[in-house]
């Protein structure tokens, strides 16, 4: 059986649930929904090795009068992003009083080519690849690690990479800094975020 993992946004009226494996590496499909920047549900399937380095990631984001679909893939170190729309987000952005999106996928892959991991934004889940990739549980407390992820934007499902570090806290919890943002995320004991500060409480 799967596990089933569901978090609430504690920043907006939103929520993530997700289904996941983790026998050997991770395959995990999930849901996130959330009214901000505007009101849009976000579908993923994810799946790594069995060293829980990513493999792949399909992504669709839908709101009203707009769709954008993410197919991301891993092969011999390279990644590739592969991308379609349908209506127009930013003409939604705009009616709503917001900046536009910009286009999805990225046009520089050889920029992801250091990343191992990948990350959805706004979803809790991504957090354990690295946690469990780099075995940050077990690890002593003020251990640091550095690394480069595949950041995928929601809504736009624009593609960068994103300087991260994890620092090992006392009762292996991790401290998430990425490019000047930083939070203390607490952990069930597979590696799983139970809370993430500013963003999202598991229940």
């Amino acid at each position: 059986m799967p596990k089933t993992l569901f978090w609430s946004r504690t920043d907006v009226p939103g929520a993530d649930h997700a289904l996941a494996v983790d026998r050997r590496g991770l395959t995990a499909r999930g849901t996130a929904l959330a009214v901000d920047p505007i009101a849009f549900t976000c579908r993923y399937e994810l799946r790594t090795d069995e060293r829980w380095a990513a493999e792949g990631l399909e992504v669709s984001c839908e709101g009203a009068g707009w769709l954008r679909t993410l197919r991301l893939e891993r092969a011999a170190g390279r990644w590739r992003a592969s991308t379609a729309e349908q209506g127009d987000l930013d003409a939604a952005l705009a009616a709503a009083g917001q900046p536009g999106a910009g286009l999805p996928g990225t046009e520089e892959p050889e920029r992801l080519a250091e990343a191992i991991d990948v990350d959805l934004s706004a979803s809790p889940l991504f957090n354990t690849l690295p946690v469990r990739r780099l075995g940050l549980r077990d690890a002593a407390p003020g251990s640091s690690h550095r690394i480069v992820a595949v950041w995928v934007l929601v809504p736009s499902l624009q593609v960068v990479p994103a300087e991260q570090t994890y620092t090992v806290l006392e009762g292996g919890n991790v401290r998430f800094d990425s490019e000047g943002f930083t939070a203390d995320l607490t952990l069930d004991a597979d590696g799983f975020v139970l809370h993430y500060p500013g963003l999202a409480q598991r229940h």
